[in-house]
């Protein structure tokens, strides 16, 4: 796993985000993330092969081959703002489109009404987001 998503996620961690997302071992909530939210464009093997990615401006491109194509080095921050939805992508077309990033926010944000004094709702959204970085970052292709 690349270091920057590393240092990340003890971040959230130390945030206070293993409560939020205190669960069983064997669940793989990257790849559940990843299945939700991506692999429609994407392709369930990141591989760009969505049944609606044809829809695009642009075609969705192989995220297996985002490290490769970026010297070895998944580009972390990158990814980030694209799923948050703070980096423009020409492929998405409009931010009309859902930024998963805003529906994170608002989905936790309901979740954690009732909790708002003890915990950072940010904190949730960023662990979904590096939850789904660090799934994105073991498909990539030697």
């Amino acid at each position: 796993m690349n270091t920057t998503l590393r240092r990340l996620m003890a971040v959230c961690l130390a945030l206070g985000g293993a409560t939020a997302f205190a669960q069983p071992a064997t669940t793989d909530y990257g790849k559940l993330e990843f299945t939700d939210k991506c692999a429609v464009c994407h392709g369930v093997d990141g591989k760009g092969n969505g049944p609606l990615g044809n829809l695009l401006q642009r075609s969705p491109p192989d995220l297996t081959q985002l490290a490769k194509k970026n010297q070895g080095v998944l580009p972390v921050n990158r990814l980030y703002a694209v799923i948050e939805g703070s980096a423009a992508v020409p492929s998405h077309g409009t931010r009309d489109m859902p930024v998963w990033g805003q529906e994170f926010r608002a989905e936790d944000m309901q979740s954690l009404r009732e909790a708002r004094g003890r915990y950072d709702p940010a904190v949730p959204v960023r662990m979904r987001i590096l939850t789904l970085l660090e799934y994105i970052s073991r498909i990539q292709a030697q």
